[in-house]
This record gives structure tokens, sequence and C-alpha cells, in this order.
């Protein structure tokens, strides 16, 4: 399968897992000459500063890892092009441009996947599970927090970026096993442009969910998160870490009236899996179980947030 990875910046970590694959030939695509040819020949892949190239040679697969205005539109063009996209999250930064994609997907022979990766994480898997299923009763109350160190160098963690870049995932966890709140609140620290903390708030019929996320750590903190899921007849609490290798531990342990048990979990590396999964689709094996459409609630809802920290003249 030949693969088209545009971007040199969050697209390495999709390149990491390709270039473990004996099964797909990559050509990395980036603007700046040097950077595309150096970061191409880290992974063993050809470069290329030709987007074009990307949507006119025997591509199958076109990456979309390009800043967040560009998702959309590089979504589409690939559609356009008969090629098969797996779009960066945020599917876009607006939901009108977000539908437009799913509603050319939903019309197209060709699939687009939106990198969910938290979908892949095997404790959300175990808590969406638990919600769809009433394995512990109705769930009340979902608090979510991701508390993290500045790990990725030059990428701002501020209060513009943080609900797009930070939120989205969690959203995606909270419209999945809640839907839509019936309100939100928003709190917000900002030590400076580039590191900030949000907690939101979200109301329910019965039930509440609450998302804290900071960049205000130190580098010895690596990123830490998890989930605290209390339902009417027990409680999962997930807790997970990750240092600077960027491998991620973690646990997941189920309270009840029997007691306390930890949930064995099969590991997985969230990125991989996700590839994996898209991989599979193109090959007619799976299900996309990350359409456009699937992530709309879950866009919209990070979208409020924004609204509600950056305002209405946020550029969204």
């Amino acid at each position: 399968m030949k693969i088209a990875l545009l971007g040199t910046g969050f697209g390495q970590a999709h390149a990491g897992v390709y270039a473990a694959r004996g099964d797909v030939e990559v050509v990395m695509f980036g603007r700046n000459p040097d950077k595309t040819a150096e970061t191409a020949a880290r992974f063993g892949f050809a470069a290329s500063t030709d987007l074009d190239r990307a949507f006119e040679d025997d591509f199958n697969l076109v990456d979309v890892c390009l800043p967040i205005p560009l998702h959309a539109e590089y979504a589409l063009r690939a559609l356009e092009a008969g090629k098969h996209a797996l779009v960066e999250l945020p599917l876009a930064d607006n939901l009108a441009d977000a539908q437009r994609v799913a509603e050319a997907a939903a019309r197209s022979d060709r699939q687009v996947f939106v990198d969910m990766f938290e979908r892949f994480i095997p404790a959300n898997q175990a808590l969406t599970d638990a919600a769809r299923q009433g394995t512990y009763g109705r769930l009340e109350q979902l608090t979510l927090w991701n508390l993290t160190a500045p790990l990725w160098p030059g990428a701002s963690l501020g209060l513009r970026a943080l609900p797009l870049e930070a939120m989205h995932s969690d959203m995606d966890i909270i419209t999945r096993t809640l839907g839509k709140p019936h309100s939100i609140d928003v709190t917000t620290v900002a030590r400076n442009e580039d590191s900030a903390s949000i907690e939101a708030a979200l109301r329910y019929d019965g039930a509440f969910a609450r998302d804290s996320v900071s960049a205000l750590m130190p580098m010895s903190w690596g990123a830490r998160g998890g989930y605290t899921a209390t339902f009417s007849e027990g409680v999962l609490e997930s807790v997970s870490t990750m240092g600077f290798d960027g491998k991620p531990s973690g646990a997941l342990t189920a309270y009840t009236a029997e007691g306390a048990r930890e949930v064995e979990l099969a590991p997985a590396d969230q990125y991989t899996a996700m590839i994996d999964h898209v991989l599979a689709c193109l090959r007619g094996e799976a299900e996309n179980e990350i359409a456009p459409a699937s992530v709309l609630d879950a866009l919209e809802l990070t979208l409020d947030v924004d609204r509600l920290v950056n305002g209405a003249t946020s550029g969204r």
C-alpha cells in the first residue's frame, strides 16, 4: 500500500508506525526541503516538497498531518482525487467544514478516517463498553484529567491551543458515554501564551462530567492522565503516565460492592492500533470505526468549549 504522509511535525508519530511495517511504501511531504529530507531519511522514507504529487501519483492513502485549518481542505482534495484519507484530529476547526467532509465521504467509494487514537486505548474502550452495556449500572459522574509538561518543543499549549489540541479526545469520550450536555462552564488559568490550564464542567440530567487539562507541569512530571467513572453500581478508575520515551503505562481498577480488582488490559499502542485499523479497513477486513460522521458530536462540543475559553474572535 502506497501512502502519502503530509507533514513533518506530528506526522512523525504516524511515521514511526509506518516505518515498523513491511507492507507499506511511504513518501513524506513537507514544505521545508531540508527538514523534510532529514525527517524522511530518519524513517527510511522518500521525501518531497511537491504536495500536489500526493494527489496525482498512485497513492492509496493520503495521511494529513498538516496544521488544523488545512485538515478538511486536504481530506476533500484526497476524495476528489480518488484517494482514501487519514486526517489527524480534529477533522476541522469549524463544524461546517467537518460536516462537508462527512457528507463527501458518505457519497464517495473512498474512505476517510479521523485519528481518534483515544478510542484504541484499552482503558477507554473498557469505559465506553461499560457505559454502553450497563456493566456497572448507569454512568452518573465522569471526571477526566490530563496534566502534562511541555514535552513537544515548539508546540504551544496555551488557551488558544488547548481545546482543540488537548481536550478533543476527552470530549469524544464524554459524548460517546453521556451524549451532549445541557450546559458547560469553564475555568482557566494562563501562565503565558504557551502554558495554560482549563477545566470544563458539563451538566446532564442525573449526571455530570468534568474535564481538566493542564500544561503547567515541570518537565520532570512528564505526562499523566486518567479518569474516574462513577456508575450506580461501581467505579472504574484509570491512571496512566508517559515519560520522555513517549511510551505510556497505566492501570485500570474496578470498584464494586464485592471489592476492588485490577482489570487486565491487553497491551496496545494507540497510534499503532489506530493505523492497524485503518489499513485493515482498506483491505476490507474491518468496518471504519473512526469515520467523519462519528466525530461530529465531539467536535461540536470541543468547539463550544473553545468559544467559551477564547470567545467568538478565536478564529475558529
